[in-house]
Order: structure tokens, then C-alpha cells, then sequence
């Protein structure tokens, strides 16, 4: 029997970025959204500074939604259409109490996250069926960012966005967990990319996590014969390499 996620043991350590790589279908964002409790595990206990998030009291769960936010994969069914972008990024701001009735101060703080993923400020009056796909993922972004979490969730962050600001959202990333401490879990296809911001690496095959280990450790010594073969499909500008694979 297949189950979805199956015997995933992982231990996240705070102030690090650990990335979860596999192929569609493996259990990547099923991972990614028990963690946010979206999904309920069935078997197991998720530990969160050392409490089941699964047993937690209301008040509890309140505070774990905003120390816990997730970049989803799918920039436009995760933003509601009949809010402008302003709304979307506030609401988070509404629950929790973020300047609480300072609207100058919260459209303020809205003007400075959008800024700093890329967009400007006569877009907060927009709707999200006005943005091309990269745009509407960096709404996701700014309105996890707005919240001043301590653990992103980031499922295929930058898949949507094309190269040349997948570098500057990535750079973002990095810049923000060195000036914040942040934790990231950080889910994607592209080697590369997990290589480049990840200090350890868990591959995901059907369900199981098959290696885990030090990103560059990784690359340098795959283990399992799955993980031999996903860095093996990674292209090489080497047409000699390529016919050798």
C-alpha cells in the first residue's frame, strides 16, 4: 500500500534551511502542508519547539499560525479573487493583531513588503487576476513575509517566476533569514537552486525520505540509487558528458 507520506523523520534546526527534493506525486507539499497543519497527520506527532502541534489548545494553534507561514505552490488558487492585494496582505495582519488599528501603519509596512519582492505600490489596489503568475507568487511571498514568522514552509517558491528575478527572490530569502534568524523548509524540483540556498538536503521518494545530508555532501557522494538518479538528470553544457550518462 502506498501511502502519501510514509516513515518521514526529519529534525529541523533553527536558523537553517533544509530542502525537500523529489518528483511530482512523491509527498513534497503533503509534507509541507502537515507541517502547516492543513492536513492532519493520520499516525505520528509533529514537534514544534517541543509540542505536538497536533495537541495544541486553541490559543496555541492562534500563535503557531503566525510563527508558521507557507509560500504555496500554486500563486493564483491561493489568493481569493475578490480581494485586492492590499486586502490579502493585511488580513494575516487583521487576525494576529498587527498594528492593531493603525491602518497608516500597516499600509505602510504593506507598501514595504511589496517593494522588497519586487512590486510597487499602486499595486496594492489591484486584483490578483491582473498580475502575471511571478507577480501573484510574490504576493504569496510578501503576505507569509508580513507576519514576521520564525518557520517559512516554502513549497516551489520561485517555480512560477522567471530566471531573472528568481535570483532576487532567492537573494530576499537569504538576506531575510540572516537578518531575522528565520527557518526555512524549502520544497522544489530544481536542484540547482536547493544546492544554492540549502544547508541540508532530504530527498523524498514515494513517500519515504530515501537521504538526507549536507547539501554540498549530497551532490559530491549520493548514496541512494534514486538520488544518483535525479542529479543525473540534471543537463550538462557538455555534449560528450551528455551522451556518457
Amino acid at each position: 500500500t502506498l501511502k502519501a507520506v510514509n516513515h518521514v523523520s526529519l529534525t529541523i534546526r533553527k536558523g537553517e534551511t533544509v530542502g525537500i527534493v523529489g518528483e511530482s506525486g512523491c509527498g513534497k507539499t503533503t509534507f509541507g502542508r502537515t507541517l502547516k497543519r492543513l492536513y492532519t497527520a493520520t499516525s505520528g506527532e509533529v514537534l514544534y519547539k517541543g509540542q505536538d502541534i497536533f495537541k495544541m489548545n486553541r490559543a496555541q494553534a492562534h500563535q503557531y499560525a503566525k510563527e508558521v507561514q507557507m509560500i504555496f505552490q500554486d500563486p493564483y488558487s491561493s489568493l481569493d479573487p475578490r480581494m485586492t492585494v492590499r486586502e490579502i496582505v493585511r488580513e494575516g495582519m487583521l487576525n494576529h493583531g498587527i498594528y492593531k488599528g493603525d491602518r497608516a501603519a500597516q499600509d505602510k509596512r504593506i507598501h514595504e513588503l511589496l517593494t522588497m519582492v519586487g512590486l510597487n505600490e499602486e499595486h496594492a489596489d489591484r486584483f490578483p487576476h491582473e498580475f502575471s503568475g511571478g507577480q501573484r507568487q510574490r504576493i504569496g511571498i510578501a503576505r507569509a513575509l508580513i507576519m514576521e514568522p520564525d518557520f517559512i514552509i516554502a513549497d516551489e517558491p520561485i517555480s512560477a517566476l522567471d530566471v531573472s528575478i528568481r535570483a532576487q527572490v532567492l537573494n530576499l530569502l537569504s538576506e531575510l533569514q540572516k537578518a531575522r534568524g528565520l527557518t526555512y523548509l524549502f520544497i522544489a524540483h530544481d536542484l540547482s537552486v536547493v544546492r544554492f540556498i540549502c544547508d541540508r538536503i532530504a530527498v523524498i521518494h514515494k513517500g519515504q525520505i530515501v537521504e538526507l545530508a549536507e547539501s554540498e555532501e549530497l551532490f559530491a557522494h549520493p548514496f541512494h540509487p534514486y538520488t544518483q538518479a535525479l542529479l543525473s538528470a540534471i543537463p550538462q553544457p557538455d555534449p560528450i558528458a551528455e551522451r556518457q550518462k
